[in-house]
């Protein structure tokens, strides 16, 4: 055991949070605050055929990340089809570029960037050409 199965993203405006992640990712969100006795949504971020895990969105319990700080957590890194397409969906959802596009040499693209509650999160495309 001890494989990744599930994933929290600590956020301050839960609306603003699922709309962003709605915009950006296509994610959908269930309600789940009854069972976890706060604001929670569980977010399904795909289709079940796909490798992958599901998560949730929770409401934040301290205060937020400082802009500019190191990363002192987890970053979840999102596998996309396009990278400049979704750098753009983020910066026109209300997100930012953390660490700009670069290459894995024969592998992908990879980058970070931040989400409207000030977390860091990374994107990845695949693309064996990358140099």
């Amino acid at each position: 055991m001890g494989r990744l199965v599930h994933f929290e993203i600590h956020v301050d405006d839960m609306e603003r949070a699922k709309k962003f992640y709605a915009e950006v990712f296509g994610w959908t969100f269930q309600d789940w605050s009854e069972y976890a006795g706060m604001p929670y949504f569980g977010a399904v971020t795909g289709d079940d055929s796909e490798p992958g895990i599901d998560g949730a969105l929770m409401q934040r319990q301290g205060p937020p990340p400082e802009p500019n700080q190191a990363l002192n957590g987890y970053a979840c890194t999102m596998g996309v089809e396009d990278y400049d397409a979704s750098e753009m969906k983020i910066l026109n959802s209300g997100g930012s570029v953390a660490m700009p596009k670069y290459a894995l040499p024969g592998m992908a693209w990879q980058g970070y960037c931040i989400d409207t509650e000030g977390n860091i999160f990374g994107i990845h495309q695949p693309d064996i050409n990358a140099k």
